[in-house]
């Protein structure tokens, strides 16, 4: 091989060597960027820009992406804080945060790490306003703890970019004491509503039977008066039915004397069968004025003489006298 060979061997792979090391930097320099995050840029140590969603080209050397920040919702869970309440209590509180970031720039370069910050302000305040309230306030409270969290770190950390969305108190947990004690209570409190629950219950059961049986009571008291009633009704009707019989046949009596035309004498005789006919069985009494009295004892006698046997008599005695 002849030193021309060498020295265009030599060439090619120099420039071999030089379009990989092209080919990498321009590679380098390509950046694409995902929905929902921003690249922070610097150009010689300074920030120069912001990589927003899709192709960014660097300049290679000058430029570096210092940071992608993504701005969706994010949640940290931080491990339970010991906080001191109003009444000298400690209980372990775990809290929830959920953030977004609003300013990239700021998110970069105001706060060294700001998931970290974020939980040593999230604890300070805690204890802050859980120490003005006693533990009973604290444990039926959640809401007004979980506004007042958000409102101050939402205002602490608006200057690092960053937007608190929800803060959520995801679990309080009481000394072992104060819970065993909190055990009884409830267990206790459980009982006496079981037993206000059943007294009630007894008490609308023996209401409601009471009043079933006065219902029952009215009611029948209600059958009875309505049996009397129709009872009472049925004697009234039968004995205006006897009495309009019997008028009807006194009438129809009545009526056929005056068809056949009788003497007084008949009238009379007839009247006392009827009064006869009309006191025979019973016992009702019959009241007969004074003045009536003579009337019927000569409606008597003259019943006496219409009778065949009395007149026989009457005439045998006339003869008698006129014989002597």
């Amino acid at each position: 091989m002849t030193t021309v060979d060498v020295a265009a061997a030599g060439t090619t792979l120099l420039l071999v060597i030089l379009g990989i090391f092209l080919l990498i930097i321009v590679a380098s320099s390509i950046r694409v960027i995902q929905q929902a995050r921003v690249g922070i840029v610097e150009r010689l140590g300074k920030f120069h820009a912001k990589a927003e969603t899709g192709i960014n080209i660097l300049v290679p050397i000058i430029d570096h992406m210092r940071a992608m920040i993504d701005l969706r919702e994010q949640i940290v869970d931080y491990p339970p804080q010991p906080v001191i309440t109003k009444d000298n209590v400690t209980i372990q509180i775990d809290t929830v945060i959920y953030f977004q970031v609003t300013d990239p720039v700021k998110y970069t370069y105001e706060v060294a790490n700001p998931r970290a910050a974020i939980e040593y302000l999230t604890a300070t305040t805690l204890r802050n306003i859980v120490g003005e309230m006693d533990l009973d306030e604290t444990l039926t409270s959640r809401d007004v703890v979980n506004a007042k969290l958000r409102t101050i770190l939402d205002e602490a950390t608006d200057k690092w970019g960053i937007r608190v969305t929800r803060v959520e108190l995801k679990n309080i947990i009481p000394p072992k004491d104060i819970q065993d004690a909190m055990e009884k209570q409830m267990r206790a409190e459980r009982e006496r509503r079981q037993a206000i629950l059943l007294a009630e219950g007894e008490k609308r059961s023996a209401i409601l039977k009471a009043e079933g049986e006065r219902e029952a009571a009215v009611q029948r008291a209600e059958g009875e008066k309505q049996a009397r009633i129709l009872a009472a009704q049925g004697e009234a009707e039968a004995i205006l039915a006897v009495q309009r019989a019997r008028a009807e046949g006194l009438k129809a009596v009545y009526a056929a004397i005056k068809e056949a035309d009788p003497t007084k004498e008949v009238v009379a005789i007839r009247s006392l069968e009827a009064l006869e006919k009309m006191a025979d069985g019973q016992a009702t009494k019959i009241l007969i004025p004074t003045e009536a009295v003579g009337v019927l004892g000569a409606l008597a006698g003259a019943k006496e003489l219409l009778m065949p046997g009395a007149a026989n008599a009457s005439a045998a005695g006339a003869t008698s006298a006129g014989q002597n």
